[in-house]
């Protein structure tokens, strides 16, 4: 083994899982970017493209829970593989289908499939990476699903110059299911599997390996407050991408066009945000070390969900309807750049705002994943991830109907009040319990 140590293994494995999580998203969003090819073929309204989405959110919800818990107890490997395979071969048998019963039960299936990508990627991560690394792998990870996302739809529609709907979705599926066999080969679940010392055993010397019992983990009062933190996170986070466009057209009389560009800079800065916050904690990690109370990384997480509400804040606030008779300095330093790039300073503040709320909230993203996996024990981190990711979910429901409702009864500014006073109060009670015991479960005995 002498030649392959731990540096020819993190590349093999991390390319590995890179590339297969970007094929589990491209294969997850696959209808979306085709849905006009299919619509021009087969008759669906509004409900039908809503039941088949939502029965993919649904599962991947329920799933995504089970796999967490899951890979605690079987092989992330191959956990991940079967994932992959099965998001495929669901692709290939959904190109032969035509109706919308048949769509929504396959889309299920896929959205089951789904919820088995992550959480093995997490548990691997962690036997792999050093503490001072593992934010910043977790956070370069991710960009798997925005490099998907943004190349997915405009590879779909220069593919659909050439090929039907039906065969670029068997194509993709195809490719999905092939890799989950490369996955399988080269993704290792962890080092002592081929013959090198643990990561954990060896940057923990003279500490007992000593694993918690399930009583202990579920009791650790952090585990809860980072599921709430996360909650509220990520329901703002929902309620803004869902409804941000909306009201800058209803309430604050924007166009079209500005609303879509809001949300393009909302997402350019999520991901500086999500790679930034994993750099930038793991230094802190690397200066401070992992400790039983305070996580290192607790600052910058503060720091970035203090960002969320001050912009949200600015967003609610600053953009109106009617231009002021007098702009304010603010605005007015602006426009150098305005002349530069052709756009008014009020649409240039607009964009600002979208990726500085973007920065500021795929940041605490990323960190709730990393600080959850992290502070449980070895043999829990996976259903740590788990449970704070099914109350992400909570809260996305939330941002959807509670939240429309609150707007149908009084109005959107009404709506985004309530999500900034949450997320003030949020971060207040987070501050509060900045030293709060992190080391979740029983706190293993130093050796004399």
């Amino acid at each position: 083994m002498g030649a392959l140590g731990y540096g020819y293994y993190r590349t093999v494995i991390f390319c590995s899982m890179f590339i297969g999580y970007s094929l589990y998203y491209f294969n997850r969003k696959t209808f979306s970017f085709v849905m006009p090819s299919v619509m021009e073929e087969i008759q669906l309204d509004k409900d039908d493209l809503g039941l088949i989405t939502s029965s993919q959110t649904m599962a991947y919800a329920i799933s995504k829970f089970i796999s967490g818990i899951l890979s605690d107890r079987i092989s992330a490997c191959w956990l991940f593989s079967i994932g992959l395979f099965m998001v495929g071969g669901i692709n290939v048998v959904f190109s032969w289908s035509s109706t919308v019963t048949v769509f929504s039960a396959l889309w299920f299936i896929n959205g089951l499939g789904q919820g088995f990508g992550w959480p093995p990627c997490g548990k691997v991560l962690r036997k792999w990476f050093e503490p001072s690394q593992f934010g910043t792998w977790w956070a370069v990870l991710s960009c798997s699903m925005n490099l998907a996302g943004g190349l997915g739809p405009i590879l779909a529609m220069l593919l659909l110059q050439y090929y039907d709907w039906r065969t670029i979705m068997s194509m993709s599926g195809i490719i999905c299911a092939s890799f989950s066999v490369v996955c399988l080969v080269f993704i290792k679940n962890e080092p002592k599997d081929v013959g090198l010392p643990a990561i954990e055993v060896a940057s923990k010397k003279g500490v007992t390996n000593c694993d918690s019992t399930l009583r202990e983990f579920l009791l650790s009062p952090y585990l809860w407050v980072l599921s709430l933190g996360y909650l509220v996170v990520f329901g703002v986070k929902t309620a803004c991408t869902d409804w941000g466009q909306l009201y800058l057209i209803q309430d604050k009389g924007q166009t079209v066009l500005m609303g879509s560009s809001y949300m393009s800079a909302l997402e350019v800065g999520g991901l500086m945000g999500g790679l930034a916050a994993g750099f930038l904690s793991d230094r802190a990690v690397a200066r401070q070390g992992l400790r039983t109370h305070g996580n290192p990384r607790h600052g910058l997480l503060l720091l970035m969900m203090a960002g969320m509400f001050v912009s949200l804040y600015l967003f609610r606030v600053t953009i109106t309807t009617e231009a002021p008779k007098e702009a304010p300095i603010w605005l007015l330093a602006l426009h150098p750049l305005s002349v530069l790039i052709g756009m008014s300073e009020k649409e240039i503040w607009i964009l600002l705002l979208g990726a500085m709320f973007g920065f500021s909230t795929y940041g605490p993203i990323a960190l709730f994943g990393v600080i959850a996996n992290e502070s449980a024990p070895a043999n829990y981190c996976g259903s740590s991830h788990a449970i704070v990711a099914l109350m992400a979910n909570v809260g996305a429901f939330f941002a959807g109907l509670p939240f429309s409702t609150i707007a149908k009864h009084y109005n959107w500014e009404m709506a985004f009040w309530v999500a900034e006073v949450t997320m003030a109060v949020t971060t207040v009670i987070f501050f509060l319990l900045r030293n709060i015991r992190t080391k979740m479960g029983h706190i293993p005995l130093k050796i004399d």
